[in-house]
């Protein structure tokens, strides 16, 4: 049985150059440097200043579709730079998806790096600011542009727990966690059954570590990967407060981000726990100690 993440199609740099002649002629002779391949997509950069990311999967190609829509209406409004794309490839007889090139971002993901308690301390700041900026922003025009809600039930535990119970059971066999009995006690006393409705935003939907870019002085670059970005929630992404932030830090993401309700909180710890074990699970599977490290750590913050 394959891994939900197997590509229906591979990407190679001599299908990025002939998709770039084709569509870019000032790109097609550029430098392409292959920068991995994630659940959904696989990565390049060109010209050493755009990143082009090209769907791997079927399943995945309306959300690079999605981010080419929404994306350019969101980046006026956010006080930190977004993967917004400036450039917009179409299905082609080569290819048979959309694809989308973004600036490169100067720095690397928060995964590859290791911030002191201050630098953490900053860091929430900035990311409370964000996600207060992100979550305020009227969603009207973007669901006139196709903005969905939330469509694989992020929040539905019934539809979630018997998968998070096999990851568990991966990476307790795997000598990577131990006794989880005090998660699942906690995931069962939440049990939400979906998001709440009456709460919506305009959520990321998948920020953790990997889609945090930061420079070297532990500063946010930018936020990245917005093929998630849906009307949903706004705990999916308060989730970041316990997934990727030591406690300490906690406070200071509060107090930037505004009014946080117990509710809030409880559904954003419980969706740390879920997407930090697919995170170690899913870099386990893949053989990658940078995405392994990151989801770990996530369950660490995460234990109440």
């Amino acid at each position: 049985m394959s891994e939900p993440w197997t590509a229906d199609i591979e990407v190679t740099a001599d299908l990025v150059r002939a998709l770039l002649m084709e569509q870019f002629p000032h790109l097609g002779s550029a430098r392409i440097e292959p920068l991995g391949e994630g659940w959904d997509n696989a990565a390049f950069l060109v010209a050493d200043r755009y990143v082009f990311r090209f769907p791997r999967r079927a399943i995945a190609a309306p959300l690079i579709a999605r981010e080419i829509a929404i994306l350019p209406m969101l980046a006026p409004n956010l006080p930190l730079a977004i993967s917004a794309p400036c450039f917009a490839g179409i299905a082609s007889g080569a290819y048979p998806w959309r694809f989308a090139g973004y600036r490169s971002f100067r720095g690397q993901p928060l995964s590859a790096t290791s911030p002191g308690p201050a630098a953490y301390v900053r860091l929430a700041a900035t990311l409370g600011t964000f996600l207060g900026a992100l979550h305020r922003i009227d969603p009207a025009p973007a669901i006139d542009a196709g903005l969905p809600g939330d469509e694989i039930g992020r929040l539905d535990h019934a539809q979630r727990m018997s998968k998070l119970e096999g990851r568990f059971a991966a990476l307790c066999s795997a000598g990577f966690i131990r006794d989880v009995s005090g998660l699942l006690e906690f995931l069962r006393s939440v049990a939400p059954s979906g998001p709440r409705t009456a709460r919506s935003a305009i959520v990321h939907g998948d920020l953790y570590a990997k889609h945090v870019v930061v420079d070297a002085a532990g500063n946010v670059d930018g936020i990245i990967d917005w093929g998630d970005v849906h009307y949903g929630d706004p705990a999916i992404d308060v989730s970041i407060a316990y997934e990727i932030l030591p406690p300490h830090a906690r406070q200071a993401f509060a107090g930037a981000y505004g009014v946080i309700d117990e509710e809030t909180w409880r559904l954003a710890r419980y969706r740390a726990i879920y997407h930090a074990a697919l995170v170690a699970h899913y870099g386990y599977r893949t053989g990658s100690p940078e995405t392994l490290a990151a989801g770990l750590a996530g369950l660490e913050y995460a234990t109440p």
